[in-house]
């Protein structure tokens, strides 16, 4: 049995992977662990309420639990309006978004996000922000001059490619302009002591290559280990290799909320992605998991949602205590980034104690190899069950562990049997430890767990 504090293990697992695996940086070794604002704030988050999150956070970064986010909306004055105009951005003399400082007043006087971000780095944390690729359009209309150069806005602007949802900014071109306007951008909010950037409407919806590799250009010039992070999905499989050689995350579903399975509206897609679409969806991306590259299905709508939430009124969950254990334990044994979602000031005990769960930390930032279980090899039963397998494997006290992930997509209860070498070990008799109750079981050539509807449950092989 491998029981050990999840910090330390995030920090050995880093180490343990060949720096010649991941990016120049070295940037995110193992997957993200964080808060993101935009489930509980959408573009509404201020610096107090930022603060108080990001104190919580504080509290689980023993945990490992490290990047706190500032979600879509910083830079606008009234994030309240309906429209662009209403809601008046911020930049500065070379069009670069800055914080609103009604909202953010330690960014004044030019400050920026510095003040913050060093606050949050005294905790222990890392500081990240979300943008919309391009450049807003009021700035292309002024024709700011870019810094360093001798380019001007409307050389940057690409007003064929804006984002078809947001009508906030133009897209930019692949050209000189286009790189200065990102290398300015990052160099200012590298400047900030920015640690994480999300980057929306460049994956899907469409998916523009181009400024995937301008921005992570950019981050590479500040010399700054900073995890870029891409939005919205569903990136599309053919596009994995790509669009890995640039970002260390990246969405592979529409935008997730607190469903288990939603029936989409005519005309949306996948919005919103549910719990239960989340099981087909990660086996698809098994193969591009690993070292500075981890498939993002999005952040946990687990907890309180709100006071003003990206999508819907202000809410706890509408997942079932059974359900938020079932995505968590989902998330974890397939290796997502896994950001909180929650009003963190509201935190109830249940999903306190649910992500603080030191095995599925564990298998999350450690395993060596997490995969489904093939199921044609398993008996009667399973037929609305899946099985998932996570292997630890490192060197040195580290030692070895198998994890068996069981969970019930059906809506009544039922009790899964197996041996474990239907599961893909050998034929001898292994007890079992139950991740979340503690319990040992005897040892035996099979093992038998009941669940609930939409349940789950995590055995370590002993």
């Amino acid at each position: 049995m491998v029981r050990q504090p999840v910090f330390a293990v995030a920090i050995l697992a880093c180490a343990f992977f060949s720096a010649s695996n991941l990016p120049a940086q070295n940037v995110a070794a193992a997957p993200p662990l964080g808060w993101n604002s935009w489930d509980a704030y959408g573009l509404t988050i201020d610096e107090a309420d930022y603060r108080a999150n990001a104190t919580v956070l504080g509290q689980l970064r023993e945990f490992g639990w490290e990047y706190a986010v500032i979600d879509e909306g910083w830079y606008m004055e009234n994030p309240f309006g309906d429209r662009v105009p209403d809601r008046k951005y911020v930049w500065d003399a070379n069009g670069i978004l800055i914080p609103a400082v009604n909202r953010f007043p330690s960014s004044a006087n030019g400050a920026g996000f510095k003040p913050l971000a060093d606050w949050v780095h005294a905790k222990g944390l890392k500081f990240g922000i979300h943008i919309v690729r391009g450049i807003p359009r009021d700035v292309v209309k002024a024709n700011l001059p870019i810094a360093k150069t001798n380019f001007h806005a409307a050389d940057a602007a690409d007003m064929t490619s804006p984002c078809p949802w947001d009508e906030g900014n133009w897209g930019i071109k692949d050209n000189a302009a286009g790189q200065a306007y990102y290398d300015d951008m990052l160099r200012k909010y590298a400047a900030w002591g920015l640690d994480f950037i999300k980057v929306d409407c460049i994956s899907d919806h469409p998916y523009v290559p181009t400024e995937i590799a301008q921005i992570a250009l950019a981050i590479k010039k500040t010399g700054r280990p900073i995890v870029l992070s891409l939005s919205p999905g569903p990136t599309a499989l053919n596009h994995a290799a790509e669009i890995a050689e640039h970002a260390q995350m990246w969405r592979i579903s529409d935008d997730h909320w607190d469903f288990w399975l939603d029936e989409h509206k005519p005309g949306a897609g996948e919005f919103p992605f549910g719990t239960r679409e989340a099981f087909d969806r990660l086996v698809k991306w098994v193969p591009y998991v690993g070292p500075g590259s981890w498939p993002d299905e999005d952040m946990l709508p687990i907890g309180y949602l709100g006071p003003h939430p990206g999508y819907g009124d202000a809410r706890q969950s509408r997942l079932t205590p059974d359900e938020e254990r079932t995505e968590f334990t989902l998330w974890a044994v397939a290796r997502c980034p896994l950001v909180l979602g929650a009003n963190l000031t509201k935190l109830d005990s249940y999903t306190r104690t649910l992500i603080t769960n030191q095995t599925l930390l564990f298998i999350d930032q450690a395993s060596s190899l997490s995969r489904p279980v093939d199921s044609a090899g398993l008996p009667a039963g399973f037929e609305n069950a899946r099985v998932w397998r996570a292997t630890i494997n490192t060197p040195g006290a580290r030692g070895y562990a198998e994890y068996f992930a069981f969970f019930n997509l059906d809506s009544k209860p039922v009790t899964l049997k197996a041996t474990w070498k239907e599961l893909g070990l050998d034929n001898n008799k292994h007890a079992a430890q139950d991740a979340f109750t503690m319990e040992n079981g005897k040892s035996s050539k099979d093992v038998a767990v009941t669940l609930p509807a939409h349940g789950s449950t995590v055995i370590e092989v002993q």
